[in-house]
């Protein structure tokens, strides 16, 4: 049984708190790490405001090597990093490799725009004041950063903070989610061995006070958060002047037109609705299929999710497993008995043992229910019935949140049409709102965030431009 030391300032410490982590497969124990508390996350902020200059001035060169370094280690321990996942997580092994391939291409992407850090030239004469005169932006890193990852992509998340922050010259202090810290700190393991300045990462699990100093402490220049809207939109007014993105999840929509390729649209609903049972931000859970193609696509549905393949996460074979915890299980168990004590029908599934919730398929929803209404961050899909297009894109924006939507047809006009009246932050043309590759934008409107990640769009954020005007002889 591993013990994880934590990493604090550059180092590899232990503090008096020790934190186990358990599968929550088949509840038994991984690991054992620490809690920071305040004197181990000052100590950490203190190393990282002493490497801003250092950071601030690295050149490009020196920051790709490393990222690109990170990425090579990543990809060389693949096999052995998925399994760890896989057993924190409960995440299937089919679904960790994965994560740990776009953990691994998300530090190639940063490592190619830490090149392209913007600047701009800019003409002055325009008014007869600015004759003779130019302009030159730059832009400098903000400071040290904090980030907060979730528990659901424990590495690619936490990565999708790191690895911006080391492109722009950011120092960064990382947050893991209690339940999941092994990767990232497997992953401080592999930044530890670079040139990267000792006390430019930190990856430090703590308890609650200490975590909210990191939205209260000035030091902090930004605050990067990937989490629920309730503590999310509380981070952003308890946080003061310092920059912050959100990135708070949503209920994402699905529309199928009458025009769709029903086998594609079916195919892809199924993996959208269920993979890492619905623990995902833009996992499938509200489908509208148009009056025309409805039965054929429940058919296919039903068939498909009824030979999804349950089992331990560490087999390559599982498509399904537990949820992270029975306390979310249970949630998921309820909001579902409640929707079918309102009239909802279950289709399939729709039973719970332990930590593990069937895949579900339910219909005859109403959109005050929670299942339709709230994020359910579990292996639940509902499916309803609309006549025409229009209205379809108005079910899915009748949410309180918007991060991606898909939409299934060949017409164009209708691809053109939810594009421009979509209420949210991507639109997936013939495929599910579950798409997302590591360099896109990536955010939504409404209450499912505030800004944009992608690694060249974090790094924006994490920049602050400055002028300068000079005489141009």
């Amino acid at each position: 049984m591993e013990s994880y030391k934590i990493y604090v300032g550059g180092d590899f410490i232990t503090t008096n708190a020790e934190l186990e982590v358990f599968n929550p497969y088949d509840n038994k124990k991984v690991a054992t790490t620490y809690l920071a508390g305040k004197e181990e996350l000052d100590l950490a902020i203190e190393k990282g405001v002493s490497v801003e200059k250092e950071m601030k001035e690295m050149p490009a060169y020196k920051k790709y090597k490393i990222l690109m370094q990170i990425s090579s280690e990543l990809i060389k321990d693949k096999e052995r990093l998925a399994l760890i996942l896989a057993k924190e997580s409960g995440k299937p092994m089919r679904y960790a490799l994965g994560e740990i391939d776009r953990a691994a291409q998300t530090f190639v992407v940063a490592a190619e725009e830490a090149k392209r850090i913007p600047n701009e030239y800019l003409s002055i004469d325009w008014t007869p004041a600015g004759e003779g005169k130019e302009g030159i932006i730059k832009y400098f890193p903000v400071g040290l950063i904090a980030g907060i990852a979730p528990f659901n992509f424990p590495l690619n998340l936490a990565v999708h903070k790191i690895a911006p922050a080391i492109a722009t010259g950011n120092p960064i202090l990382l947050k893991p989610a209690r339940s999941t810290p092994l990767s990232v700190l497997e992953l401080a393991k592999i930044v530890d061995k670079t040139d990267l300045p000792k006390g430019a990462l930190s990856i430090i699990p703590m308890d609650r006070v200490a975590g909210n100093q990191l939205v209260t402490d000035t030091r902090f220049k930004k605050l990067s958060f990937t989490g629920s809207p309730e503590i999310g939109w509380q981070m952003k007014r308890e946080a003061g002047r310092k920059k912050i993105t959100l990135e708070l999840g949503g209920n994402a929509g699905v529309l199928v037109s009458d025009n769709a390729d029903i086998d594609l649209a079916a195919a892809k609903c199924l993996v959208g609705s269920f993979a890492y049972s619905g623990q995902v931000c833009i996992h499938v859970q509200r489908i509208y299929v148009q009056s025309g193609v409805f039965d054929k696509f429940i058919q296919k549905m039903v068939e498909g999710t009824s030979k999804l393949k349950q089992g331990d996460p560490e087999s390559v074979d599982t498509e399904i497993s537990s949820m992270i915890d029975e306390t979310n299980a249970k949630r998921v168990e309820e909001w579902v008995n409640e929707a079918v004590a309102e009239g909802a029908k279950v289709l399939h599934g729709g039973s719970r043992e332990g930590t593990y919730y069937q895949p579900t398929i339910i219909t005859n929803t109403k959109p005050e229910m929670n299942v339709c209404r709230l994020e359910i961050f579990g292996p639940v899909v509902t499916i309803e019935k609309f006549d025409d297009f229009n209205q379809g894109i108005a079910e899915i924006n009748n949410s309180q949140y918007g991060l991606q939507a898909g939409v299934f047809t060949d017409n164009i006009h209708e691809i053109n049409y939810a594009f421009n009246n979509l209420e949210v932050g991507g639109v997936i043309s013939n495929d599910v709102p579950t798409f997302r590759v590591d360099h896109m934008p990536y955010g939504g409107v409404k209450n499912s965030g505030f800004g944009r990640e992608g690694v060249k769009f974090a790094m924006r954020d994490m920049l602050e431009p400055k002028l300068l005007i000079k005489e141009i002889n």
